[in-house]
């Protein structure tokens, strides 16, 4: 998107302590962390190459210049990777349109989400809305009881009430979730829902602004979620985030209890009390 790169260099140079890569300190500075300056002597290039790399109006990069910015910058790998990304996004297509990358669920993506009946699972997009899901992902987050356009992790994050009830712990998983973002924005820079939701949640939430703006990015593959049902009750849930193969802007998210524990029970119970409200929809009256 437009100004990652710069944004995302300045914020990471604004952490960086002069003495913590061996540079002296003098006195109070205009700006935390580093200078534009001293970043372009550490990493080896001048400082007007530098500076025009931050503004997004600098020369194709080569591989080792941005590998030497993330040394004196001391990123991550996640980072690294997010560095080369966004110096180098993608050429956009030649009508100019952005392109909103929704390729179908396969039939056996889809067969494996109903084998699941045990654990929640459910397939999201890029933007982090959700494509598909079984019938235990769908007691657990409502996607069909929304509008398609309303099917989205994030967007019911920061702009649906009731999700500061259900995530305990709001705060984190919303970090992580825009850290997530971030990344998937970095990789599909023209994807149209994705800038769209971006926009719209930096319009509407002042905790999102607040995220977005710190550049924040993160993988996050697994990890532990606590959520408080409003049928279920308290449940504790480890989960998998898996890329498929071979539609790579897929991600697949499987909840996974530990087997005997009192959240696995309750999954259970969730899980049929939303066959009995299905059965009940499919059959009024009765």
């Amino acid at each position: 998107m437009d100004g990652d790169l710069g944004d995302f260099l300045r914020s990471r140079r604004a952490r960086i302590r002069p003495e913590d890569v061996g540079l002296p300190s003098y006195g109070r500075r205009r700006v935390p962390g580093l200078r534009r300056e001293e970043v372009a002597q550490l990493a080896g290039v001048s400082v007007d190459y530098y500076i025009r790399l931050e503004q997004g109006r600098g020369p194709s990069v080569s591989d080792a210049v941005l590998d030497s910015i993330a040394r004196v910058l001391r990123l991550d790998e996640t980072e690294r990777t997010y560095l080369h990304t966004v110096a180098r996004p993608p050429k956009k297509e030649r009508d100019g349109r952005r392109r909103s990358a929704r390729p179908g669920i396969r039939a056996g993506i889809r067969l494996l989400l109903d084998s699941m009946d045990r654990t929640p699972a459910f397939v999201l997009g890029p933007a982090m809305e959700a494509l598909a899901w079984n019938d235990l992902g769908d007691a657990l987050h409502g996607f069909s009881r929304l509008p398609a356009d309303r099917r989205n992790i994030v967007r019911h994050l920061f702009l649906e009430p009731e999700a500061r009830d259900l995530y305990p712990d709001w705060a984190t998983v919303a970090a992580q979730c825009v850290a997530t973002l971030r990344l998937s924005a970095g990789t599909h820079a023209d994807h149209r829902e994705l800038r769209d939701l971006v926009g719209e949640l930096s319009l509407k939430s002042e905790d999102f602004r607040r995220l977005w703006a710190d550049h924040q990015v993160r993988a996050c593959m697994y990890g532990t979620k606590r959520l408080l049902h409003p049928v279920a009750g308290p449940l504790t849930l480890s989960y998998e985030s898996l890329t498929l193969p071979e539609t790579p802007e897929h991600t697949l998210v499987v909840y996974t209890p530990e087997p005997g524990s009192e959240t696995a029970e309750r999954l259970a119970l969730l899980g049929s009390w939303a066959g009995t409200s299905a059965e009940n929809v499919r059959a009024p009256g009765k």
